[in-house]
């Protein structure tokens, strides 16, 4: 339905109670090249209990908000910079999942004798 090419997350705490206007403004400020068509900036509150997801599709802007009832995502530590998901790893974050464990190498087997 919307085609979503890159996702980024904007570590840190982001103010969600500003409408797409806002994150635009911050998107604009710390990615530096804008708003790109058909890549997701995803952004959490300080809690992290709820996520704004503002994508650009090249015509127009969406804004899809997630909270969760309890407990809180997964959201990284680091409060400045952004990270590249897959879009895997974005169905785990949206889903209170560890995500960063998705692609870590398994652990190799031991046979003890």
């Amino acid at each position: 339905m919307i085609r979503i090419d890159v996702i980024w997350l904007a570590l840190g705490a982001s103010d969600l109670r500003g409408g797409i206007d806002r994150l635009l403004g911050q998107v604009v400020r710390g990615f530096a090249q804008g708003a790109q068509a058909h890549h997701a900036y995803v952004f959490a509150n300080r809690r992290a209990d709820r996520l704004k997801v503002l994508v650009y599709d090249g015509a127009g802007l969406w804004l899809c908000t997630r909270r969760l009832q309890a407990g809180s995502f997964d959201w990284p530590r680091q409060d400045v910079g952004s990270l590249n998901l897959t879009r895997e790893q974005l169905d785990w974050l949206v889903a209170g999942l560890p995500w960063q464990r998705l692609g870590a190498p398994q652990p190799t087997a031991i046979t003890v004798i």
